[in-house]
């Protein structure tokens, strides 16, 4: 009698977690949808939009790797805003702005592509306006955050920064890598 109970508890419980992964990734997948739509739709009205209505954040720019799929970029750094993507942190610059422009993702989700990026490496980055704009990576960094700052200059520039080691068992640590890129004047059409 307590094995048949046993089985179907067990059973139940792995319906449970499945589902819970499946409506977790379902999530992910559908706010992935909701922040580009409002991507597409700020650069058509010129209105910022919030991707949905309780939004704490909205799209700012759009970020190309070379190589990699394109990835829309939101305000700000905070833990809620870095779970649906990359962040425009506070303080840094816009795109095409003199001062360095500052995007802050996972090590293990929207920037798990980053270790990939090498010198000389193409990076664009689409403003509010639909302008795009070019960067060539000139350093890559690692660096302890708990004894030095993030290099933010009065310079066109782009900083992206994630969490060093990418194969990290554990999440958070001091260590953080850093990828420079200069800026590119006279940019390049990038079709997407």
């Amino acid at each position: 009698m307590i094995r048949p109970l046993l089985f179907l508890l067990c059973l139940a419980a792995g319906l449970w977690q499945l589902g819970s992964a499946g409506w977790l990734l379902a999530k992910a997948q559908l706010a992935q949808r909701l922040i580009a739509e409002a991507w597409e739709t700020q650069l058509q009205d010129g209105v910022p939009q919030k991707p949905w209505p309780w939004a704490d954040t909205r799209p700012v720019a759009k970020l190309k790797l070379e190589g990699q799929r394109p990835l829309v970029v939101l305000a700000g750094g905070s833990g809620a805003s870095l779970a649906f993507g990359p962040g425009l942190l506070a303080g840094s610059g816009k795109p095409g702005d003199f001062r360095t422009t500052v995007i802050a993702a996972h090590r293990d989700t929207h920037f798990a592509g980053l270790q990939s990026v090498r010198r000389g490496s193409a990076i664009y980055l689409q403003d509010e306006r639909g302008h795009w704009h070019t960067y060539r990576v000139s350093e890559l960094r690692i660096v302890n955050s708990e004894r030095e700052r993030l290099p933010v200059f009065a310079e066109r520039g782009l900083l992206l920064v994630t969490c060093y080691p990418f194969d990290a068992v554990a999440a958070g640590g001091p260590l953080r890598y850093l990828v420079y890129a200069e800026y590119q004047s006279g940019g390049e059409v990038v079709r997407l």
